[in-house]
């Protein structure tokens, strides 16, 4: 059951490495993991064969993958010397931030798409940028490393946002399956805090429910529920962690029926009360 599944995160607001040893990826082969945080990886030599969502993805060198909080992640097999930079955002920090549009848009350009391939020259200047970042995350201490965590948090979501864009604009032909899962994800980023309801999203779309169920699985490895619920519980969690608002405005702001029925849905996916997950999640 996907609820059993090991969880992974960060011990600190953000992590940065480059251990290229084999043995980090094999930890993960076995069996599949759930992200609490958020890690993005650039691939600078060596092969990866691994499962993002049940879906099989192919990194290359010159490869950067996006994975964001929620998603399974299992490695099939390791090919050749891999060298390998990561850098990560734990789910503390993601929580307690109120997630900003730059985030968003990460989600929505790496729906089902979480590898994208750069040119030589871009691969290389992504790599000295995560070097430099290594070098002040050794010599900082741990307070001026919290300090920068926000500045930081923002340039990477803008730059990986910037870098599907450009390559969506390099390539001619979108499938009509990717584009529709986008044009869903969009409205969802619009709307989720108004409805859930999958039927809603399928009319504006001009298509059956169905229809839409079904392409959104096949391209992203996720059910229309899930997508809007992970938006719904991220919105939920930031409002828990980072504001003061009451559980009974929170649960209006996401245009729940009643304060009971809020509560329930969060314990259904999160497995405490919003007011537990306020205290101690």
């Amino acid at each position: 059951m996907e609820k059993e599944l090991p969880k992974i995160d960060l011990p600190t607001d953000w992590l940065i490495g480059n251990d290229s040893n084999k043995d980090l990826l094999n930890m993960y082969a076995n069996y599949p993991v759930r992200l609490k945080c958020e890690i993005f990886v650039l691939c600078m030599e060596g092969k990866i064969e691994a499962s993002v969502n049940l879906n099989k993805i192919y990194v290359n060198p010159n490869d950067v993958i996006t994975l964001t909080p929620g998603s399974i992640f299992q490695v099939n097999s390791v090919e050749g010397n891999l060298k390998i930079y990561f850098l990560g955002f734990s789910s503390h920090y993601i929580e307690q931030k109120n997630h900003s549009r730059a985030m968003l848009d990460v989600i929505y350009w790496t729906l089902g798409k979480p590898v994208l391939s750069l040119k030589p020259q871009g691969a290389q200047l992504m790599e000295e940028y995560l070097k430099m970042l290594l070098r002040m995350f050794e010599s900082f201490n741990e307070h001026i490393r919290e300090q920068i965590t926000s500045n930081l948090f923002e340039d990477i979501h803008t730059g990986i946002s910037i870098l599907y864009q450009n390559k969506n604009v390099e390539k001619s032909v979108v499938s009509k399956s990717e584009q529709l899962c986008r044009d869903f994800m969009q409205l969802v980023m619009q709307h989720y805090n108004h409805t859930r309801n999958v039927s809603w999203y399928a009319e504006k779309l001009g298509i059956t429910h169905a229809h839409l169920c079904t392409t959104v699985k096949q391209v992203t490895g996720k059910t229309c529920i899930n997508i809007i619920s992970s938006m719904v519980i991220m919105d939920a969690k930031s409002q828990l962690k980072s504001t003061q608002l009451s559980i009974q405005n929170i649960s209006d702001s996401l245009n729940f029926a009643n304060m009971s029925f809020f509560g329930k849905y969060f314990k259904r996916y999160v497995g405490m009360s919003p007011l537990e997950y306020r205290n101690n999640g």
